[in-house]
């Protein structure tokens, strides 16, 4: 199976991409076995939290703690979706338990979902059949502020402009 998808550019402050260090300090999550390993690495309190997770332009799914920035996750690098995700241990494995494309530094559409299963289905991780909370995008043509359209409200909580169907978070993100 080929990654394809529209490609997220961050969008997020100029300072917190400025500030990614070499080598972020996510994880590449290459099979259950791998996840498994870094997951043996976390804390029983990092573990009920969900993780920050990007999925890269190679089709792999990276981890990172939840309160990493999305942007480190990635490296500064554009990615195919970005979100959080929470696992369960089951008696012989981990499963997803809920994933979001919540993710404010590059606004994922939820049409991501697709390159989001298919780097669980990669990484040998059972998971939902699609987002357990999908968040909505947009940005608004009047003040170009990024919102979430809460309760299918398209309306802009900075200006009260209308906002737009779909998705324009980034006018120059390839499809």
């Amino acid at each position: 199976m080929s990654v394809r998808g529209r490609r997220y550019r961050y969008v997020g402050p100029a300072d917190l991409l400025t500030a990614v260090p070499p080598g972020s300090g996510s994880r590449r999550i290459g099979s259950a076995a791998g996840f498994a390993d870094w997951a043996a690495e976390r804390t029983g309190a990092e573990l009920i939290e969900p993780f920050t997770f990007v999925v890269g332009m190679d089709g792999a799914l990276r981890l990172a703690p939840r309160r990493s920035e999305h942007v480190a996750c990635a490296g500064g690098a554009a990615v195919l979706s970005a979100g959080e995700i929470h696992f369960t241990r089951e008696t012989d494995r981990w499963i997803v338990d809920d994933v979001s494309n919540h993710s404010t530094g590059y606004c994922p559409d939820v049409c991501s979902w697709p390159a989001v299963a298919l780097a669980l289905e990669r990484a040998e991780l059972e998971g939902p059949s699609g987002f357990t909370c999908e968040v909505v995008f947009r940005r608004c043509p009047g003040c170009q502020e990024h919102n979430i359209v809460r309760e299918d409200d398209f309306v802009c909580v900075f200006c009260g402009s209308d906002l737009p169907g779909a998705w324009n978070v980034d006018p120059e993100a390839d499809t």
